[in-house]
């Protein structure tokens, strides 16, 4: 089980016992919810010492196989020099509170997003092959990742709001008789997620061997998922820039 070390870096806009009850009611998630149909799973735990200064924050502090950071603003190139100064080839993840604000999304959603997304791929460098959104003839390598295409969707556990999941059978072809691709199965217009699909609100990413780039779809009529990754792009924020961070070997 990954053990992911959460820091708190707020500068007291979520005090410790408001991150603690997200973090109990995300670890319910993880072992009720989430476990249960992956077969692997993981646990927050709260440590560190929630500043920013280098001579505070020690290594020993740290006991996590991956870092969850919690932080108010957005300072990216800050925040991954920071990490490289501290914890570096330990994977990561970020929930900036101020992102959350401008997407009008509760922050505990966006903090249950980044934690299963970062347990399920510790590096942001999975791949699954399936079909091209517009073309399935065309074949292209999909991100192992598990809330982008259900991301406007949520779920409260002990009064925490947490974000819906994609099930296994979502990264496979073909439509399953009785199956599920997604923890809620929400339902629009009668129909529920597709397999390497977006409900409304999300998105999906993926590499194109074709073009050798990564590339994110999302359905022309949504403009919540235009806009999400308009300020994401605007930002450099999200699973999508490590992936390209990476692969640009920084």
């Amino acid at each position: 089980m990954m053990i992911v070390s959460v820091i708190n870096m707020t500068n007291g806009i979520r005090s410790d016992t408001e991150v603690q009850a997200a973090i109990r009611g995300i670890n319910r998630q993880l072992a009720e919810d989430f476990e249960p149909y992956w077969g692997f799973g993981g646990k927050l735990r709260l440590e560190g010492r929630a500043v920013r200064s280098r001579r505070l924050l020690r290594q020993s502090d740290m006991r996590g196989d991956a870092v969850l950071y919690l932080t108010d603003m957005i300072n990216r190139e800050g925040l991954e020099g920071f990490h490289d100064r501290n914890n570096p080839g330990i994977p990561y993840g970020v929930v900036y509170l101020e992102l959350s604000h401008k997407l009008e999304e509760s922050w505990t959603t966006t903090f249950s997003h980044e934690a299963l997304e970062l347990i399920a791929d510790p590096q942001a460098n999975l791949l699954v092959q399936g079909p091209h959104p517009t073309n399935p003839r065309h074949r292209v390598y999909h991100w192992f990742e598990m809330c982008d295409a259900v991301q406007s969707e949520s779920y409260k556990i002990d009064g925490v709001r947490v974000s819906n999941f994609v099930l296994p059978l979502y990264f496979t072809p073909g439509t399953e008789p009785g199956g599920r691709n997604d923890f809620l199965g929400t339902k629009k217009d009668g129909k529920t997620l597709r397999s390497f699909g977006a409900n409304f609100g999300g998105y999906i990413g993926f590499f194109d061997p074709k073009t050798g780039k990564d590339t994110t779809y999302f359905a022309k009529k949504d403009p919540i998922a235009r806009r999400r990754l308009r300020l994401k792009g605007r930002f450099r924020t999200g699973r999508g820039n490590q992936r390209r961070r990476r692969t640009l070997g920084r």
